[in-house]
This record gives C-alpha cells, structure tokens and sequence, in this order.
C-alpha cells in the first residue's frame, strides 16, 4: 500500500498535469524559458514573425555578442497556454509548440500547419579547446519534410541549387563565401547567430549545423515566401543602402595596371572607342615595392610609378570616370603600420598573402584595431585623393602557411576558429562606417571578396573570388549567386572572364576562339549581376585585345555594355526596391513562381529584377539552348519579340553574340538614352516599352544619383501602370521631390512590337491609349 501523501500526489498529477508543467518553465518577456536536459532555454519572439531561440548548459552564465543583429525585438502579443505537456506560445503569426521534457520545439503557421521542428533531444554541447580555453562543439538537428527545398548557405561553387542531402564546411576562403542560414520553399528561414568555422549536414535524419561557442543561438523567421523571409532577414540584420547610379555601370580592371598614366590611358582609349565606362580599377602593388612584399599594403604610392595621385585621379575624374582603389587587411612587416599596430598587440600572429612576404592580418575583432586601419587608409588615400570606391580584397582573410594551431590565435574576441567567418563583416563595416563618418554626403561602394549575412548593410558587393576561366566555372557561377542572394545579401558579381586564364596562352589568348567565347558568354551572365565588371588575370581585358568593331567578340562585347547603360532607368529604379522593400535584383524562379515546381531546383536562369528573366548560356559552341519558362506567365524573347505560353520548354536557336533573354508578360521597362557614363545624358525621354498580356506596374525612382540626400527624403517615384484589358498606360502622379529634378519631360510609350506614342509629362497624371 503507497502511503496516503504520495497517493495524494499521485492524484493530482493525474487530474492536474498542467500544475506540474508550471513547474518547468517560466514567462519573460514576449516568451518563455525553461530547464531541459542539462540546458537553459529562452524561446522569445522578436516580432510576430521572428523567434529567437537561445540554449546554453545550466553551468554555463554566457550571453552571446552578436555582430549581426541589429533590431531590437517589436512588441508583440504573445500567448502563452499549457496544453498536453508541451507549452504554446502564439503570435498573430506563429505558433511555437515547445516540449520543456525533450527540449523539442516545434513551429507552426497561426493555422497550426507544421514549418519546421528542433528535434527532440536534438541540441548537443560536447566539450572541446580552442586557443587552450575551453569551448563547446554545439549541435542543432532540425527535421524538414521529405520534399522540401531549401537554399542559401552562401556562395558555394559546387553547380547545386538546392542544398537538400549535401554537407558544407563553412570557413569563409578565397571563393568559398558561407553563413550558417537557410530559406526553405515553405517561406521560413533559420540563421544560427555563430561566427566559428562551423559544418552543415542535411540527410534523411535531419539537418544539423556544427558550431563552436559556448551557447546555441538561432533565430526562426516566418515571410510566408521568399521575397517575405528576405525581408525578415533584413530587418533583423540591417536594410541595404543605395548605390550610386555609377556603380551600375561597366567597370575595367585586370591584375594589375603597373602605373598612374597606364590606368588613364586606358579609360582615354575607351572613351575614344566610344565604349562606355564609369570605373577604372586600380589592382594591388600601387605601393613602394621591396623584395618579397614586405612593404605590401602600405597605404601609400610608389614614387617612380605613381608620382602625381593628385593629378591621376583628376585625370580619371575630368574623362567622367571613377576610381576604385584596393586595399587588404593584411600588413607587411615594413610598411609604416607594421610597428604601432605590432606594438598594441593588433596583429593576428598567422601568415597571410603574399607566401613569403611575413604579412599578417590586422586584428578586426578589436575596435582599436579598426579605428587604426581606417586612420591609416584615410591618411595614405581617402581624405589626400578621395578615391570614388574601395575594393577591400582578401577579405576571409588569405591565410598561407597553415598550421593547425593558427587557428587557435588569440583575437580580441576569443580564438580565431570561433570567430573567423566574421573577419569580412567587421572589415567591411569598419570601412564603411569611417567613411560615412569622415564624409556623411558620398554613398560607399566597397567591393569585397568575402562576406557574412548583415554586410548587405554596408554598402559591400561580394564577388566569388579568383575562379580559374573555364567554362566549369562559369556554369558554377548561377546557382552560387542565387543562393548568395536568397541569404538577403543583394550585391554580388564575378570576374568576366574568370580571374585566371593563364592557361589560355597556349591556344591563343584572347585571340583563341574559345577563350572569345568563354569570355563574352561571362560578360552576358555579368551584364545581369549587380555589378558589371571585367578583370583577371594572366591576360589582359580591354575590349580591344579581343578584336575591332566588326569582329564578332568585339561587337558582341559593346552591345553588352550597351545594353546595360540603357537598362539603367529599369536597374536603378530596381535598386530602389531592394533598399526601400526589401527587393532582390538576381531572382530565383521559385522566387516569383513557387507554385512552378518546376522552378524549385532550378538554379541556371534567374529573373534580374521582376521582368528580366535571365539564361545564362555556358557551355562552348552550341547551336542551341535549353529554356524553361515558368507557368504563371506569357514571356516575350527579347531578341524577336514573339509570344510563348508560360509552363514550355523549349530549344532556344542561339549563336555567339545572342543569348536567351525572355521578359515577362505585363511588364513596363524604361529603356535609358545611349551614353558613355551613366550621367551623361539626362532621363528627359525615356523609352517605356510594354510588353503585353497581363496587368502590369512599374515605380520609376530617381534621385540626385550619388549622395545620401535620398535618406532625407529627397526622391521622386512615378508610378506607371498597364491595364491589359483597355490597352491603357497611364503614367501617376508624381510623389516627392529633389534638387535637380527634371520640372517636364517626354516619354516614347511604345508595346513591345508594335505602336508607339511621344507624351509630354509635368508630373501630372496622364493616360496613353495605344
């Protein structure tokens, strides 16, 4: 017989189980937390649709630094209810099904239809070192759906679209750019708030991200679709600002121009062949130079080679051209920063590049650090030259030499391995916060080899590092900038051509027929990525080493650059939307079309903007190509104009100069004048071309081009809209105001292969019948 106490429990757990789940957890703040197997939960919602969850071992008093999360949580009404062991916690939309005994927790849509589960028993910490100090290996299992999609990652150069059943070791290197995020097809997101040299697995028993840390750290994002947890994303980790109008233009680089009069007379032979240009880069080695590099990255100019900067950068200025100058975060042992950063103990104790130079990377982790760099950099370039753009190269950063215990090195904010794939997010954001500090009018532009999900906040465009110039390559180069873009990072781009071609010497160079090819293929792909840029190396690529005008290479090159000068109307306004919306410029197809299965693991064609819709063509010498137009739609090619039904697939005829190029159906794309630069000329006529068969909007956004009066309010939109059924396009009323704004202007409205009308248009409300 059980003595009449332990019955009397007995009893109550029986008839009133909730009393004892009160026990297990307690409410804070828009969330609960709550002890469960060793660990210390915290489950809260930063908005009605972002949950951060937080798990730590019960002997463990750590709260976790985070470089990536910028917002604040919004208030929001949370629910919370004890029902049949496990706690809910609900939104307006989520529900978060927590088991306190298994640690599960599970999310759900305000509909109670399943997102995602954090499995059972599914959280581990396993002891382990790291710069001799004791850390934990953290593990987190979550289970998806047999079927279910998923992307992001990063930059990964491994030609897959969809990261179902692949593992990734993710340390950020040169052309191995990585975050520990996801997006999944049924429009939620998960980003592991972790900064270490981490893995990704996902199999038949679940997927699972490997970290180092003392605390597992996640936030769980629901947008409904793509574009919705993009914004989310964004909104937890920072808005992206606009670029100037000129960082839409062509760029010319390769490795390297030797001297000042070398890089301008290179933009003056542009210029005389009329192609058009609005940045000239400057590659590495622009300072003094010492046996093995030991003086590399010294922030100043050599001499002999660049003597006058001063005059070089007028010169680059007065052809209406713009200059980006390189900078690394490495430091040779004889350039002038070498002793004081030594000195404050601001050197990361590991070898970088070049291999035998002794240089290492300054210690990013540490804010005296940065505030150092940027003193020197403003010094030695920016406030003596006021260069336009940066390109901050290496920015992983390059490690040579390795040894195991390199990644134990002490930095400011604990052993490198825990805090490595953060180097380019803070190197970037040092950079651009001093800049914006020593001059609040210019936009940044930062051109950067690495990046971290947030560094879309800084004005950074990340490109996929020195790839070798094969056609491999290039088809590599589609998926990897779709799945970049699907983390919210919206700036990214590659080397036209492939960085190193060394290898196409022997066949000819740049007179070899498939290196022409190999190269202008690359440079359509680039006339649609976010920035449109020719560089590399082991041979030279100004448009004139391939040929003359009437050379198909040369012809098909200046039509690219062309073509990306009049699309500039439909980039910048585009640009618009992905700093004010949240807006994506290289689209994933199941971004615009998810009830298309068909787009779901398709990673080689891409929407540029809502209407563009992209195919990249990579492979040598073919006669045609194949094309997948999505359902939901009518498309129009570009090239010929005809009409074919959404949901076919089909052979599209190519040759060397002309690509598939499809535009959507209701779509209203403003075609810009023919320039040299992109402010040549002023959008006092633009071209609005209407590519029928469905209802169709466009914002027309224009600013003052190239500050930050834009943040002030200081813009106009135009809204223009198709009504297919009365063939009408009426141009709305302007909204908003800046200097310089045109007071009346014309449009030549014309469908696609057919009428056209010239309007006048003073920023009132008109109606073209056509």
């Amino acid at each position: 017989m059980l003595p009449t106490k332990i019955k009397l429990v007995f009893l109550l757990l029986m008839l009133f189980p909730a009393l004892v789940l009160a026990q297990t957890f307690e409410k804070i703040d828009q969330g609960i937390q709550f002890n469960s197997l060793g660990m210390n939960v915290r489950v809260e919602f930063y908005s009605p649709s972002i949950v951060r969850v937080y798990k730590t071992l019960q002997s463990e008093n750590y709260t976790n630094q985070s470089w990536v999360v910028q917002q604040q949580k919004q208030a929001t009404k949370v629910a919370v209810e004890n029902k049949d062991g496990f706690v809910n916690l609900s939104s307006e939309k989520l529900t978060i099904k927590v088991n306190p005994k298994t640690g599960s927790i599970q999310f759900l849509k305000s509909n109670a239809e399943n997102l995602l589960l954090d499995k059972d028993y599914g959280t581990n910490f396993s002891n382990t070192l790291a710069g001799g100090k004791p850390f934990y290996k953290t593990r987190s299992e979550f289970l998806l759906e047999k079927d279910e999609a998923i992307y992001g990652l990063g930059q990964i150069l491994d030609n897959k679209f969809n990261r179902r059943d692949s593992q990734h070791h993710l340390q950020n290197e040169n052309m191995h750019t990585t975050s520990p995020y996801f997006m999944s097809i049924k429009g939620y997101g998960v980003y592991v708030d972790n900064y270490s040299i981490s893995d990704f697995e996902d199999n038949k028993q679940g997927l699972s991200f490997e970290c180092l840390g003392k605390a597992v750290d996640y936030y769980f994002m629901y947008g409904g679709n793509a574009d919705g947890v993009v914004s989310q994303i964004r909104w937890l980790t920072g808005k992206t600002p606009m670029l100037p109008l000129w960082a839409y233009g062509f760029f010319q680089s390769k490795e390297r121009y030797k001297t000042q009069d070398e890089s301008v007379d290179v933009v003056k032979k542009l210029r005389s062949l009329k192609i058009p240009i609005d940045c000239i880069i400057q590659d590495w080695r622009y300072w003094p130079e010492h046996k093995n590099d030991s003086i590399w990255n010294s922030h100043n100019f050599d001499a002999k080679r660049f003597p006058d900067p001063l005059k070089w950068i007028d010169e680059v200025h007065k052809l209406n051209t713009k200059l980006m100058i390189v900078a690394w975060p490495a430091i040779g042992p004889l350039s002038p920063q070498w002793k004081p950063f030594k000195e404050q103990n601001l050197i990361l104790n590991f070898d970088s590049y070049p291999k035998t130079s002794g240089c290492r990377p300054y210690d990013v982790y540490n804010p005296k650090g940065i505030e150092m760099y940027w003193q020197s950099l403003n010094k030695g370039i920016y406030s003596y030259m006021k260069n336009d753009a940066w390109w901050l190269d290496s920015t992983e950063p390059d490690h040579m030499n390795v040894k195991p215990e390199d990644f134990d090195v002490p930095t400011f904010a604990g052993p490198y391995k825990t805090v490595k794939n953060a180097y380019s997010l803070l190197h970037n954001k040092g950079i651009a916060t001093n800049q914006l500090a020593t001059n609040p009018i210019d936009r940044v532009v930062i051109l950067t080899r690495s990046g971290f999900l947030g560094q879309q906040k800084y004005g950074s465009i990340t490109w996929s590092g020195d790839v070798r110039s094969t056609w491999d390559n290039l088809q590599k180069q589609v998926p990897a900038s779709l799945n970049f873009a699907l983390m919210g990072l919206p700036y990214w781009n590659s080397d036209i051509g492939g960085f190193q071609a060394f290898d196409w010497k022997k066949s000819g160079g740049t007179k070899s027929p498939e290196y022409q090819e190999l190269y202008l293929r690359w440079m359509q792909f680039g006339l649609f990525s976010t920035m449109m840029r020719s560089h590399g190396t082991g041979l030279p690529r100004e448009i004139w080493n391939f040929g003359q005008k009437g050379d198909w290479c040369y012809d098909g090159q200046e039509q690219c650059i062309n073509l990306r000068y009049s699309l500039l109307p439909y980039i910048y306004s585009t640009s618009w939307d992905v700093s004010e919306h949240d807006g994506t410029f290289m689209r994933a197809l199941f971004m615009d079309f998810p009830e298309d299965k068909k787009t779901h693991d398709l990673g080689t064609q891409f929407l540029f903007g809502k209407s563009i819709m992209v195919v990249p063509i990579t492979k040598y010498d073919v006669k045609s190509w194949e094309v997948y137009l999505p359902k939901g739609a009518d498309w129009f090619d570009y090239w010929t104009n005809e009409k074919i039904q959404g949901g076919t697939t089909l052979q599209r005829v190519v040759d060397k100069v002309t690509f598939p190029l499809y535009i959507k159906a209701g779509s209203i794309i403003p075609f810009g004048p023919q320039v040299q630069y992109a402010t040549e000329k002023k959008w006092d006529n633009l071209l609005l071309k209407i590519y029928p068969g469905a209802d169709g909007t466009f914002t027309l956004y224009e600013d003052e081009f190239e500050n930050n009066n834009y943040q002030k309010g200081f813009y106009s939109e135009i809204p223009i809209t198709w009504n297919e059924k009365e063939q009408t396009l009426t141009i709305g009323e302007r909204k908003g105001k800046y200097k310089g704004m045109l007071s009346k202007r014309q449009f030549t409205v014309k469908i696609n292969a057919g009428a056209e009308k010239v309007v006048s248009y003073s920023g009132k409300s008109i109606k073209v019948k056509l």
